[in-house]
């Protein structure tokens, strides 16, 4: 439709933390240290700290209805493993 922008996404519902996670062990990576959030208002850089606190669970339902997307990888795992 005109003047629409839409938010492209896979069917999983990882939280980024579970994605970092998942890429270490698939390649043989240690996982990445967890910190709490206060932790993370006074160790990051504004900018990072601004883009994880706007993180946001996106549904991928109008993508696939209105612009007929089909998704060669669906969960972020396959995409993961198909790239290894």
């Amino acid at each position: 439709k005109p003047q629409r922008s839409y938010n492209i996404s896979d069917d999983s519902q990882l939280k980024m933390g579970d994605y970092f996670d998942a890429a270490a062990q698939l390649y043989g990576l240690t996982k990445p240290q967890r910190i709490s959030r206060a932790q993370a208002q006074s160790e990051l850089p504004a900018m990072q700290l601004s883009f994880m606190s706007e993180s946001r669970r996106l549904v991928n339902t109008r993508m696939k209805r209105e612009l007929r997307l089909r998704l060669l990888y669906s969960q972020v795992q396959d995409g993961l493993e198909a790239q290894n």
